[in-house]
């Protein structure tokens, strides 16, 4: 099988059972960002030093790969594509709360950075934000997306929050606070 097919050569692409749509469409920046999050992640894991981070980043590349597939179906619930249930969601949840255990209170607003595995996942938080500000739309289209990716999303983002400050604090290196100018 190549991997070229030159089908998109003139700006459009296929969806998923679905009909062919211009490759700026809202819903293939939806998927192409999901994508672009899970390149991040995958970045992020070669500075991975804790199980937690570990797993949790190769259980969200997955989850991202279905989030993924239902976003570029059409309708994903006649195709049997409603692969990321509510206990996903849930199961972030846990995650943070797991991490945050470990953690000291946040009390500020703290800079992104730190250690190159804080760094590479605080960029996949940004792009996660990216993520969801791109799916959100989707969600008042003719063709809605679930909430339920939305929810996803937006826990994610706050869950690759935590383990950028877990990543830190493994290393030692204390959270940054922003300094608020004074007026």
């Amino acid at each position: 099988m190549k991997i070229y097919t030159k089908t998109g050569d003139q700006g459009e692409t296929g969806l998923f059972a679905g009909p062919r749509i211009a490759k700026d469409h809202p819903r293939i920046e939806a998927y192409g960002t999901v994508d672009e999050l899970n390149a991040a992640l995958g970045q992020a894991r070669l500075h991975d030093s804790d199980p937690l981070i570990g797993q949790v980043l190769q259980d969200v590349q997955n989850d991202l790969f279905s989030l993924g597939a239902e976003l570029a179906t059409p309708d994903p619930r006649k195709h049997g594509l409603e692969l990321l249930d509510e206990s996903r969601v849930e199961d972030l949840e846990r995650a943070i709360d797991r991490a945050e255990e470990r953690l000291p209170p946040l009390t500020q607003f703290v800079l992104p950075g730190g250690t190159p595995a804080a760094a590479a996942l605080h960029m996949a938080r940004a792009v996660a934000r990216r993520a969801e500000r791109r799916v959100v739309p989707l969600s008042r289209m003719e063709q809605p997306v679930s909430s339920r990716l939305i929810r996803y999303l937006n826990r994610l983002g706050d869950l690759l929050f935590v383990l950028a400050r877990l990543a830190n604090h493994h290393a030692g290196f204390p959270d940054r606070p922003w300094d608020k100018p004074r007026a």
